[in-house]
């Protein structure tokens, strides 16, 4: 018997700024990249849209579709709405995430932790997939490994990653996570506005040979998907300024 192989799914994270142009963007990947399989949306609440009704629309075009929930929102008066709404168009998996506070809102009184709604959302959507973050950044990685840990031991049944822009701490984390499903995070950075707001906000250190071009970035794309293919995992494209066909145009097809 040959070991088991875990098809890679690749994923396309596509932020839901209103109706319209999410389903612009969704029937565009849909007809440009047959590869992908997973549509996952951000919640930001700024947008009238929000991740769990993004993803009722992303249905319409993919069977799977991975909305980002922002725990500081909870508890929140739309959670028995938002819970409903992934109970009945069957959406089987969601990302967890803490959540950035909102300017002009004020501070949630007596908000879960991360590690706490976990065990919170299992019990309220029996057999959904959770999947929590895995930055790179925040802190070292003995330290984000033991905080990944935790979150395994709440119920956690995978990670999202933070955009990586090297392999080797890719492999590092592989290494210490086998078996766990992940989806690597890749996204263009295109210009050194764009370099300084990731260094800075994200305290990414890019490797020496980055460059901010569009040449650059679909390069290391196409490298992180050969990647994730040889470890059996999953991958994830977050265009986010950039046209997500232009992005991934010889990257996916």
């Amino acid at each position: 018997m040959g070991a088991h192989l875990v098809p890679t799914r690749i994923s396309v994270e596509l932020v839901p700024r209103d109706t319209e142009s999410l389903q612009h963007e969704l029937q565009a990947v849909q007809q440009a990249f047959p590869a992908v399989s997973v549509i996952n949306l951000p919640d930001l609440p700024r947008f009238p849209v929000r991740s769990w009704d993004g993803c009722v629309i992303a249905k319409r075009f993919f069977t799977h579709t991975i909305p980002h929930i922002r725990v500081i929102d909870l508890p929140a008066e739309q959670a028995p709405a938002m819970l409903a709404t992934l109970s009945q168009h069957q959406i089987q998996e969601i990302l967890l995430v803490t959540g950035d506070p909102q300017p002009d809102m004020p501070e949630p009184q007596n908000s879960l932790t991360l590690l706490q709604a976990i065990p919170v959302f299992k019990q309220a959507l029996p057999g959904v997939k959770i999947y929590t973050a895995l930055d790179p950044y925040r802190q070292d990685m003995a330290q984000e490994y033991d905080y990944l840990q935790q979150k395994l031991a709440a119920g956690s049944d995978g990670f999202f990653t933070q955009p990586f822009f090297a392999i080797p701490p890719m492999e590092q984390y592989a290494a210490r996570l086998p078996g766990v499903p992940i989806f690597w995070g890749v996204a263009p950075v295109t210009s050194e506005s764009s370099r300084a707001y990731w260094e800075k906000r994200n305290r990414v250190t890019f490797p020496e040979h980055f460059a901010p071009t569009l040449e650059w970035n679909k390069a290391f794309a196409r490298e992180a998907l050969q990647f994730v293919r040889a470890v059996q995992s999953h991958i994830y494209f977050m265009p986010i300024r950039t046209p997500v066909v232009s992005y991934l145009q010889g990257v996916l097809d």
